[in-house]
């Protein structure tokens, strides 16, 4: 049995279409616990929740990518510790076995890497049916040619900025491209999944991720790195904002 009913993961208003033909969605901040402190995990996500609808969290099991950071039972007290969505970005070799299972705990969105999947449509489909959104994730060096069989089935494409594994690490504008590739590719084919960007986030490097088309930006040190984290939320969202892009 699931844990008590959440909202759907990363919820958009209806779409619409702007004058070039892209659809707009609400852009979104999604603070990556991977940066706050764990010994006041449920502190810390508290501090953001009222200005955030998504808290980002980045399970990693030392196989997929050299790093092990939590899992069932920080997704459990996390459900039992905020109303935000729970979007995980699973970084291992078996999502099939565990996102099934993390859904049950209160995940609200889950993420994988489709290529360690014999069949991630029916993953898909099967964590659809357990009543989670699903998004599929490419990192910066796998072209968006990958996940297009299953982009009309997800509701979110990741786009890592980053290697996945490890936090504060530079963000890598070779990966833009993939952003902006993806808004055309949804358009041409009327689907409506949304663009989350993960890696390297900050002041420095948000506007050029909104302004491709990211709609939801990951950020961890940007945001818990910072003495007031709604400030920090504010500004990140303010320069998105202003930067453009599909929103």
């Amino acid at each position: 049995m699931r844990a008590s009913p959440r909202p759907a993961a990363n919820q958009r208003a209806p779409a619409s279409c702007a004058g070039d033909g892209f659809q707009v969605y609400p852009r979104s901040i999604a603070p990556s616990i991977l940066s706050a402190d764990f010994a006041r995990l449920g502190a810390e996500v508290a501090e953001v929740a009222e200005v955030v609808p998504t808290i980002h969290v980045d399970v990693m099991d030392g196989h997929y990518v050299p790093n092990i950071t939590l899992g069932h039972p920080v997704v459990a007290s996390l459900r039992q510790a905020t109303d935000r969505v729970l979007d995980c970005h699973l970084m291992i070799t078996d999502p099939g076995t565990y996102a099934p299972q993390l859904v049950d705990l209160g995940a609200d969105h889950v993420t994988f890497h489709p290529e360690v999947e014999d069949d991630p449509l029916a993953l898909i489909h099967r964590l659809k049916d357990a009543g989670a959104s699903v998004g599929v994730a490419i990192k910066p060096a796998h072209p968006l040619s990958m996940v297009t069989e299953v982009l009309e089935h997800v509701d979110l494409l990741l786009v890592m900025t980053v290697e996945p594994g490890f936090g504060g690490q530079a963000f890598l504008s070779a990966a833009v491209p993939k952003v902006t590739e993806a808004v055309t590719w949804r358009a041409a084919h009327g689907a409506d999944f949304r663009i989350q960007v993960d890696g390297g986030i900050s002041r420095a490097t948000v506007a050029e991720a909104a302004a491709a088309g990211a709609e939801v930006l990951v950020a961890g040190s940007a945001v818990f790195g910072a003495t007031d984290r709604a400030a920090a939320v504010a500004e990140l969202l303010a320069l998105a904002d202003a930067a453009g892009g599909s929103r």
